[in-house]
């Protein structure tokens, strides 16, 4: 049996507004994995019904980061009416992030993980939330949050309508003509690969690859240059009023 424990009920204000929101921080169980799972859910204050859905971003950090670390992305998901899910994927007690390659096979293991959580946190909110859908999920990740996002796209495409990542590295982004794809690249590292698309590629797939100039990998969060937090914060506004 799926248990919860709820810790506390806030009060945040967006940037646009300055509306009050009800946000739940919470500590989730899985039981089949004795497993606790922190989460910041903050749900809008719209006309959804179970008859007429409004969509559902799952945020996850990079990391070593704080999976609230990302408030201008969920700010920007809140002003386009999505339920946001920001997910601690790493706990303590956790095995380390495999620094060596080949990453595709050493780093399965944490990935398949933070799929396995986001399939139960599917399964434990939808009956909480009905007015909102999470059959086509929006994922949103930052380096290893946005490898986690591209994974369970892969293994799950017909749930996923969106894909957006801050400079993901290892993990292929999906080519599927239904899923649309932001990835925000550092001018720092290379990704690995066949992890981008090719110009060819991106002719047949909805898939919209941004190099940010003069950027690092490891300000692509909150506490990042308020520069290049705006320019996230632009096209992931651009984005979502695309698709």
């Amino acid at each position: 049996m799926l248990t919860l424990r709820k810790i506390t009920l806030l009060l945040a204000f967006t940037l646009f507004g300055q509306r009050a929101i009800a946000t739940e921080t919470e500590v989730l169980f899985d039981t089949q994995r004795s497993r606790h799972i922190p989460v910041t859910i903050t749900p809008i204050d719209s006309k959804c019904t179970a008859q007429k859905k409004c969509p559902v971003v799952f945020i996850g950090a990079g990391y070593g980061m704080a999976h609230t670390d990302y408030q201008f992305a969920q700010q920007v998901f809140h002003q386009h009416g999505y339920l946001t899910v920001e997910v601690a994927h790493e706990l303590n007690g956790d095995p380390s992030l495999n620094p060596e390659p080949p990453y595709m096979t050493t780093r399965m293991e944490n990935w398949h993980r933070g799929v396995e959580t986001l399939v139960f946190l599917v399964n434990e909110l939808k009956g909480r939330y009905p007015a909102y859908d999470f059959n086509q999920l929006t994922l949103f990740g930052h380096s290893n949050g946005g490898d986690i996002a591209a994974l369970y796209a892969a293994i799950y495409p017909a749930k996923v309508s969106k894909v957006i990542t801050l400079d993901h590295r290892r993990m292929l982004i999906p080519r599927n003509k239904n899923i649309a794809v932001l990835t925000l690249r550092g001018s720092d590292y290379p990704a690995d690969d066949n992890v981008l698309l090719t110009q060819q590629e991106l002719a047949l797939y909805p898939v919209t690859q941004v190099t940010m100039a003069g950027s690092r990998h490891n300000d692509m969060y909150d506490g990042g240059p308020k520069v290049l937090v705006e320019r996230m914060r632009k096209e992931l506004d651009a984005f979502l009023s695309r698709y």
